[in-house]
């Protein structure tokens, strides 16, 4: 995979997660599950969140709305961590959460807040 869309996926994923969930998560990816890992890294980041027009935070905020309306818990998890990493703010999170509960409906809202917590707490004892 050395196509120029992976390679902007693996770096704006390295750029989120860190080494282990970029390359190294393609690479220890299950035979069933690899081919989904590359599309996913080519497509989702590579091509859409390589794009310009908007920022990586204004993607992740985007995201985490999404994620909410769609009652992701474990991707609005993962994706906590990445918006952190493109600049978002624990006060950013919390508004786009709240913001969620009028347009989601609070239990997606709830659902979102009992997630990202623990996530966010995580974060800062670091």
């Amino acid at each position: 995979m050395d196509d120029e869309l992976y390679a902007t996926g693996i770096a704006i994923r390295e750029k989120m997660w860190g080494p282990d969930g970029a390359q190294k998560k393609v690479e220890r990816a299950s035979d069933f599950q690899r081919d989904l890992e590359e599309m996913v890294t080519r497509y989702c980041f590579g091509a859409t969140w390589g794009r310009e027009g908007l920022t990586h935070a204004e993607r992740s905020m985007l995201t985490l709305g999404m994620l909410i309306a769609l009652g992701r818990s474990h991707e609005i998890g993962v994706h906590v961590v990445g918006a952190i990493n493109n600049g978002l703010t624990r006060e950013q999170i919390k508004e786009i959460l709240l913001h969620a509960a009028v347009y989601c409906g609070i239990p997606a809202s709830v659902d979102a807040f009992r997630t990202a917590e623990p996530i966010l707490d995580e974060l800062e004892a670091k």
